[in-house]
């Protein structure tokens, strides 16, 4: 059974930082492309960041610079470095992978004040 748990979300200042983690049970992560999604209360769930199994990386413009996706293969966990953080960052953020379907996490909440 594929399990994806995050964690590592929390209340921030603006310009602070939290890396976020995702680890994976039932799956090998590095075998797959993997993503973290947001949701903003009232918006759509929009793509962050993703990792392809050959390392590639993409982020959305809002956050390049600022944000690092990145696999520990040997803890099989996804994790997303978030720095500079800034209020318009607030969000729960999932992680998600598929294979035959998709699989996603239950949510990990990131508040940032300002």
């Amino acid at each position: 059974q594929v399990q994806l748990v995050e964690s590592g979300g929390g209340l921030v200042q603006a310009g602070g930082s939290l890396r976020l983690s995702c680890a994976g049970s039932g799956i090998i992560l590095n075998l797959n492309a993997m993503s973290w999604y947001r949701q903003a209360p009232g918006k759509q769930r929009e793509l962050v960041a993703r990792i392809t199994s050959g390392g590639s990386t993409n982020y959305v413009d809002s956050v390049k610079g600022r944000f690092t996706i990145s696999i520990d293969n040997a803890k099989n966990t996804l994790y997303l470095q978030m720095n500079s953080l800034k209020p318009e960052d607030t969000a729960v953020y999932y992680c998600m992978t598929r294979t035959w379907r998709e699989y996603w996490g239950q949510g990990t909440q990131v508040t940032v004040s300002s």
